[in-house]
């Protein structure tokens, strides 16, 4: 997916589909967060649902 990177959405994980390819932002307008919890109380309790493998 060529997309230009969002400066308001920083993300660091290049195996995404969505990342911007020469910067560490997504692609995307919005992103969905989710948690695999049932009570998250940290950050990695949290997850990026718009998450898509390249």
């Amino acid at each position: 997916m060529a997309c230009n990177a969002n400066s308001s959405i920083k993300c660091t994980v290049t195996q995404c589909r969505n990342h911007a390819e020469n910067s560490n932002y997504c692609a995307l307008n919005s992103i969905t967060v989710g948690t695999h919890e049932a009570n998250p109380t940290q950050y990695e309790c949290t997850d990026c649902m718009s998450f898509e493998r390249k």
